[in-house]
Order: structure tokens, then C-alpha cells, then sequence
């Protein structure tokens, strides 16, 4: 039987859950450490500083090339010059998980209101999802600007719950990251864990979600309806 019975919506993280946009952010954040004439991370770092929304992800960067901690004027500086580089970088670098399609369309067809709830910055989220061609599925988008704490606060689930009219042992959310997890647990709703994402290089299981998945797909297997 599968472990959840009275599912009526699903929540989901963006990067590293649904979308592989490691390679478009790792680029756009090497541009940004070239403008500022310092050593680029490359792909391995950039992926390890995913998940806390962009002004985190740029101050890891810069604390990693200069050896120490940004004043507020560099961390500005840098942010600018990484939103000028992932216009461009986006869409071009990212793309879907094996399976998100297929699943998206199943859920889809059952009827089932789907949201996304990412720190990635507001503006980049939408134009994104279109590129993808998975816009469509969502009935709402929570970006990182459109709250006023992100991931792990719960807040963006909470907007969620309230959206969709649900119970919190109504809603599923599923992520890759320590992050969603956590929000998950505060906001009382159960939490499913993908293996595959971007995870600050530990393995989800130790955020203990409801349930981990190693591939998309296994997702349907969990729901019952």
C-alpha cells in the first residue's frame, strides 16, 4: 500500500529536484568570479553551494575565491554581475531530471494541484519552467523573492496550504535538499527526498524525510490515488 493515502496537492523544489540547473548556475557564477578577476569554482563547488537562494550561493562563492568573508559592497557587486550572466546562462544550462516529464503529466491527468516552492530568485523562476516547457503544470510558482523568509522557514508552504485550501497531511513536498526537509517538518507536512540533487554533499537521508527515492518516477508509487 503506499505510504501516502489522502494526497491532494504536491509541492516541489525547482534545482536539484525537478531541474539539473547546476551547469547554468556554475557558469554564470564563474563569469561573475572572472569580472571580478578572481579564480572561477567550477562546476563541483558552484553545485555544493545550491540551495539557500542566490545572495547565499554568490557570498559562498566569494568567500571561496578571496580566503575570506565579503563586505556587503562585494557581495552587491557580485550579485548584479551573476543576475547579468544567468539571464543568459539559465536556460541554456539547465534541463529536466529523467522521469520529471512523464510524472509531471501523470499527476497532471489525476488532477492532483502541483506548486513549486524554490529560493531561486523570483524573476529567473518563471522564464525557466517556459524554457522547459512545464509551466503549464503548475497551477502556483513561490520564488524566493515572493516570501519574506526562504527555505528551510516554512513560510513558502504555509502560502501553499493556504492557496490550495488543504490540511497539512494533505500536502506533499518534495525536495533534495536539507532544506526542503526541514521545511517540510516545520510546516506538519510529510516530505519526500530525492537522492539525486544538490545536497551540500550529504546524503538526504540524514534530514530524515518521510520517504527517499533514488529516481523520479518511484514518486508515483508513493501516492495513493
Amino acid at each position: 500500500m503506499a505510504p501516502f493515502t489522502d494526497i491532494r496537492g504536491i509541492a516541489f523544489d525547482l534545482d536539484g529536484t525537478l531541474v539539473d540547473s547546476a551547469p547554468g548556475l556554475s557558469r554564470a557564477i564563474d563569469l561573475m568570479l572572472e569580472d571580478l578577476q578572481l579564480p572561477v569554482a567550477g562546476l563541483e563547488n558552484v553545485t555544493r553551494w545550491i540551495g539557500n537562494g542566490a545572495d547565499i550561493m554568490v557570498n559562498r562563492a566569494l568567500t571561496w575565491a578571496l580566503g575570506t568573508s565579503p563586505d556587503e559592497s562585494q557581495v552587491a557587486q557580485a550579485r548584479s554581475c551573476f543576475d547579468h550572466h544567468y539571464l543568459h546562462t539559465a536556460e541554456s544550462g539547465s534541463q529536466l531530471f529523467s522521469h520529471v516529464l512523464e510524472v509531471l503529466e501523470v499527476l497532471s491527468s489525476k488532477e492532483i494541484p502541483l506548486a513549486i516552492v524554490t529560493n531561486k530568485p523570483t524573476p529567473f523562476v518563471r522564464p525557466l519552467l517556459e524554457s522547459l516547457n512545464i509551466d503549464h503544470f503548475f497551477s502556483l510558482i513561490i520564488g524566493g523573492d515572493d516570501v519574506p523568509i526562504k527555505k528551510p522557514h516554512p513560510a513558502a508552504i504555509f502560502m501553499v496550504l493556504g492557496q490550495f485550501g488543504l490540511l497539512t497531511e494533505q500536502l506533499l513536498f518534495v525536495g533534495d535538499s536539507r532544506n526542503d526537509i526541514q521545511a517540510a517538518k516545520s510546516a506538519g507536512v510529510r516530505s519526500v527526498g530525492l537522492s539525486y540533487g544538490y545536497n551540500y554533499g550529504e546524503p538526504i537521508e540524514d534530514s530524515h524525510p518521510d520517504q527517499v527515492i533514488h529516481q523520479f518516477d518511484h514518486l508515483l508509487s508513493l501516492i495513493g490515488k
